[in-house]
């Protein structure tokens, strides 16, 4: 599966660590970023990208890893064909 992945600051760590797992299963991943911890980053800056490859295809599955995800399924909601959730617990 074509996985794209992106992430600010609060989930920087995280997608490093799912980009790896995802690839040695066989998942072909798309990091859209961002590529450097940068604490001054947004998530909107990740999430909308994300969600338009989502939308348009370029991807099968998008992750946003966050600090809480509310901030980055709101933004990914704003893009038109793409649904942002967060994950149960």
């Amino acid at each position: 599966m074509r996985i794209g992945i992106g992430a600010d600051h609060g989930g920087f760590v995280m997608k490093e660590q799912l980009a790896r797992k995802l690839a040695e299963e066989g998942h072909e991943v798309v990091d859209l970023g961002n590529m450097v911890h940068d604490p001054n980053d947004d998530y909107p800056d990740f999430a909308i990208p994300l969600a338009r490859a989502v939308a348009n295809g370029n991807v099968e599955r998008g992750i946003l890893p966050c600090g809480s995800g509310v901030g980055a399924s709101v933004a990914a909601n704003n893009v038109s064909g793409a649904r942002g959730t967060l994950p149960r617990r």
